[in-house]
This record gives structure tokens, C-alpha cells and sequence, in this order.
């Protein structure tokens, strides 16, 4: 079976570009930007050769692993356009539940846990676990077009096969977990949950929806974490996301302190 997408994305004029093996995903998305891409398209392979995660991060995309990238060239602000990395986690939630029917996750090594038992969680900003260890990682890259125009890119890539080992935190892949899915198959399910939930978004309007969605499932929401952020680390309780779909968390005096970008840690992590 080769990488397809859903009929209801195809409906809506998505398009497809399938590889065995790719440099990356989203370094490919840029450059069909560039070359005059209208955007609406998906670039999907089972093998990164020279994947990236946030930070500049090395991640290991080996033979039968999702690697996936939709470039878009979104009319809204950049500021409205980066809230759909909330958008994609959880598109891809819902297509790892379709995909993976009657899984159960439960408290992982990290103690996250999803407010609402779900079977996998969203952690802020851009991870999937899945039994508190990372199944996923979603990365929004943006390159100006010209004056008025800019493309971004939102890459997910999944461990379906396999997970990396050296990594300092708890990872986990779709194999691990005692589940057949493979690439292709997952890559429907996402194709189809992405319209659903960048329906809901609807150009930002439907924000405050999303956000509802995703504190639903999220990792962690009224616990102790940590959180790695310019330079220092801030504890406390992870108390919401706001509106713009920052982090929020208290510390034990009761200073709310709103993060738009860091690294966060629960569990015994957070308590150090």
C-alpha cells in the first residue's frame, strides 16, 4: 500500500507528493514554496535522512517511520498561523485513535497524564505522547515569500516502527505499543483529521474552540512541571494555556508566569 491521501482532503484540492527516502520534509516544502507552489500540499516519506526538531534538533526518521510536511501559504497573520501546530497535534491525536482503535495509554514515566483519560496526550507545546513517552514531534517552520507573502510549513513526524534509544527523555513508537499500524495507513487518517480540525480553526476565528479541544487532551494539566524557558527554569502548576495558546503556570506563591516558548518536564523532572 503506498501513501494516499483521504478523499475528503482530496475534495478540498490537497495534494501529494510521496517519497521513499527524503532529506527533510519541511526543507522540501520550502523550496516547492519557492519554486511557486500554491500550498495545499502534503509531502510524505517513510524515511528522514536529515530531519530536524525544534531547536535545530536532530530526529531520526529511520526506514518506516512518518515523516510528513503540509506547506501551506496561510493569508493571516504569522502570529494567527503558528497556532496551527495546536491544530496539527490534534489532527494527529484523532488520526492516531482512528488509526490505532482501543488503545489505552496510562500514567507515563513522565506523569503526564490527559485531563480526560484519552488515549494520547498533547504536550505543550508540539509533542504526542503516548504512555508519557514522546510518539511525536511537530515542527512549523515560515519563510517570507516577498513583501506580503509568507509560507510555512508544519512538519509531524511519527515513530511508527521504530523509536530512537539515546535520547534523554522517555520515547515510545506506535511498534512499541503492540500496534500493526504503518506509515500509510496512519497518513490517512491524518489527511482526513487535518480537515476536520483546520475546519474548526477557521483562519484563527475558531481558536478559542481549539483551545478547548486541546486542554482536553492535554499532558500534565493541573500538575507539578518544569518549565526551560530563556535561560532559566520556572516550577509550578500547569494551570491552562490562554487565549493565544500560551503556557500558563503558578508557582507555590501564587506568580502566574505566561510562556510563549520553552521545554517542559513533569513529573519527579519538575519536582528537582
Amino acid at each position: 500500500m503506498g501513501f494516499s491521501l483521504a478523499p475528503t482532503a482530496a475534495a478540498l484540492g490537497y495534494r501529494l507528493e510521496a517519497f521513499d527516502t527524503v532529506g527533510s520534509t519541511n526543507a522540501l516544502a520550502m523550496e516547492r514554496a519557492h519554486q511557486g507552489d500554491p500550498g495545499g500540499l502534503w509531502l510524505v516519506s517513510r524515511k528522514q535522512e536529515a530531519g530536524r526538531g525544534r531547536r535545530g534538533r536532530h530526529w531520526e526518521t529511520p526506514e518506516g517511520n512518518l515523516a510528513a510536511t503540509l506547506l501551506l501559504k496561510p493569508t493571516v497573520e504569522i502570529k494567527v498561523a503558528a497556532t496551527l501546530g495546536f491544530v496539527a497535534g490534534l489532527a494527529l491525536a484523532d488520526a492516531l485513535a482512528a488509526a490505532v482503535p482501543g488503545r489505552k495509554v496510562g500514567v507515563g514515566i513522565d506523569g503526564g497524564t490527559p485531563i480526560g483519560g484519552g488515549r494520547f496526550e498533547l504536550k505543550w507545546p508540539n509533542d504526542v505522547l503516548a504512555d508519557g513517552a514522546k510518539l511525536s514531534g511537530i515542527l512549523l517552520e515560515s519563510a517570507l515569500l516577498d513583501e506580503k507573502r509568507y509560507a510555512l510549513a508544519i512538519g509531524i513526524g511519527v515513530n511508527v516502527v521504530a523509536h530512537p534509544q539515546d535520547v534523554p527523555y522517555p520515547a515510545t513508537s506506535l511498534a512499541a505499543l503492540g500496534s500493526t499500524c504503518d506509515a500509510e495507513t496512519l497518513f490517512l487518517a491524518l489527511s482526513d483529521a487535518w480537515v476536520d480540525n483546520v475546519r474548526l480553526w477557521d483562519e484563527g476565528r475558531g481558536l478559542a474552540a481549539v483551545r478547548e479541544r486541546w486542554l482536553g487532551r492535554a499532558a500534565g494539566l493541573g500538575a507539578h512541571v518544569a518549565v526551560r524557558t530563556e535561560g532559566r527554569v520556572v516550577r509550578g502548576v500547569f494551570e491552562t494555556i490562554d487565549e493565544q495558546c500560551r503556557f500558563i503556570i503558578r508557582d507555590e506563591d501564587g506568580v502566574v508566569t505566561t510562556i510563549a516558548a520553552g521545554d517542559v518536564h513533569f513529573g519527579a523532572v519538575a519536582s528537582a
